[in-house]
């Protein structure tokens, strides 16, 4: 899977090349959130303010407009401060570059693992269970899923790289006793939490990898019959031989649904909770004077960015265990092409 794409002298181009675009892309994507995080303190802070210009509107609103839409940060040669608009619409564009070149990237990626499956499969003589499942379908999936879940690591990554120094700095506005006199209190409170977080989703979740497999082979089971019955209905296909297969699906279903549900349950209620972890340190300090409207909302949303790097693999667990599932039966499959292959005389 991987050296089909990596270790290829044709793929390495797009495995290399494609990856540094990607890595270049989201980088710029992650600088253009820190100045949005600079943005909401500006513009918030402004809001805080606003009945300081009661005597005075129309400076008010042309400052409320001027930090939402104005180009004069272009216009003056990219000097003060850029509005809403001027960081908002190229990230916009790169969003959908980022998009676009990541499926493509992906499919590239499937292309080479199917291309290097096919000619080993072919030179086996030896049958192999669930061979064209392997090679479409879990090959389709995998490339799916470590497309979609490979731009969040890197994009979590870059993000805690940005973002950890602006939280470590907003720390020092924390009014709270013992967290007052942490250095950096609220980068180690996201980092801990979601640990913690993390390590019981291990516990709540542990028996989903082994549940989807179990799904993949019921599953599998059940379409091979449907498909001999395709060319002989009468010695396959039979009602109570499908019956049977089915009762196997919908018993896993059942098993793998209520164990969703145990997840599902911990990872709601701890989303819900982190939601005012952030206004819980900085709150107080809101009445006390020591930060404004505009420096509580940066807190949240750094700590927001913070803590969703952290917790990736928490909010990802489902398509974890999906991966893990494919990642087991593509090895499993790839072991099998290894041990049947037919040696090739010299």
């Amino acid at each position: 899977m991987i050296k089909a794409f990596f270790y290829s002298s044709r793929w390495a181009p797009w495995a290399y090349g494609g990856g540094t675009l990607l890595f270049s892309s989201l980088w710029l994507q992650v600088q253009m959130t820190v100045a949005i995080n600079e943005w909401y303190g500006r513009f918030y802070d402004l809001l805080q303010n606003a009945a300081s210009y009661q005597d005075n509107s129309a400076e008010g609103i042309s400052l409320f407009f001027e930090q939402l839409i104005s180009l004069n940060y272009i216009t003056a040669g990219f000097e003060g401060s850029p509005s809403f608009a001027v960081i908002a619409f190229p990230y916009v564009l790169l969003a959908i570059f980022t998009g676009w070149f990541t499926r493509i990237y992906g499919l590239r990626w499937r292309e080479a693992i199917t291309f290097d499956y096919i000619p080993r499969w072919r030179s086996v003589e030896h049958e192999i269970e669930g061979a064209s499942q392997r090679i479409q379908e879990d090959c389709n999936r995998f490339a799916r899923i470590v497309e979609s879940l490979g731009l969040q690591i890197v994009r979590a990554l870059m993000t805690l790289i940005a973002f950890i120094p602006v939280l470590y700095s907003l720390s020092d506005k924390v009014d709270v006793p013992v967290l007052r006199d942490i250095e950096g209190s609220l980068v180690w409170g996201a980092l801990v939490i979601s640990l913690g977080g993390l390590v019981i989703s291990w516990f709540v979740g542990w028996k989903l990898p082994g549940l989807e497999y179990n799904n993949q082979r019921v599953e599998a089971a059940f379409r091979k019959d449907l498909v001999l019955g395709e060319d002989d209905k009468t010695n396959h296909a039979d009602p109570q031989t499908l019956q049977g297969f089915f009762a196997g699906i919908r018993r896993n279903y059942h098993r793998l649904y209520l164990h969703y549900g145990y997840f599902d349950a911990w990872s709601t209620t701890y989303d819900q909770f982190m939601m005012i972890v952030p206004y819980l340190a900085m709150g107080p300090g809101l009445f006390t004077g020591a930060l404004t409207l505009g420096v509580m909302v940066q807190v949240s949303n750094a700590f927001s960015r913070v803590h969703g790097g952290f917790s990736l693999f928490l909010h990802n667990w489902t398509t974890i265990t999906e991966l893990r599932s494919i990642w087991k039966r593509l090895h499993e499959f790839e072991h099998n092409l290894d041990r049947y292959a037919v040696a090739v005389p010299a």
